[in-house]
């Protein structure tokens, strides 16, 4: 994979409505939302580094990071994360960005050279009235399969 790739598996029923996604009634517990996959470069932390105004030897200074128990750069963790906001975005669009909830954990560091895998999947359907709550269980892992961030999302959907 070359650097700076995104590739993203969008399924057809993505693009039906931007707004919200996903139709509601094709919803169901099990399914799996639009997957991205990107690859990172030491040059993505440090535009992240850059834009985020962290500058964080651990993340842009090779040399200091080598001597650390980490033993070289890693990314930040704010950057993994920002790619399970993209999947919720494939798939519940403004509702995701409008209220979207997520309790994560980060579980390995992500490093220069990594290509990191982002899935999510329905776990659980809550109807009212006004609205339809979707709780997502999230995924992002390694080209060794190692998970870098494991959590959950809620999403809101007006009816």
């Amino acid at each position: 994979m070359g650097a700076n790739r995104v590739h993203t598996t969008i399924p057809e029923w993505t693009m039906k409505n931007m707004d919200n996604s996903i139709e509601l009634n094709d919803i169901v517990v099990g399914m799996a939302l639009p997957e991205v996959e990107r690859f990172i470069t030491q040059e993505d932390i440090n535009l992240y580094a850059e834009v985020s105004q962290d500058s964080n030897p651990i993340h842009i200074d090779p040399e200091f990071a080598k001597k650390t128990p980490l033993g070289g750069t890693i990314a930040h963790g704010m950057l993994t994360l920002a790619f399970v906001s993209q999947v919720m975005t494939l798939a519940f669009g403004r509702s995701w960005l409008n209220g979207g909830k997520l309790g994560i954990r980060f579980k390995t560091p992500v490093r220069p050279d990594d290509t990191i895998s982002t899935t999510a999947k329905v776990l659980k359907i809550e109807q009212s009235d006004e609205h339809t709550t979707i709780y997502c269980e999230v995924l992002c892992s390694n080209q060794k399969g190692e998970a870098v961030i494991t959590g959950e999302t809620q999403v809101r959907v007006k009816k």
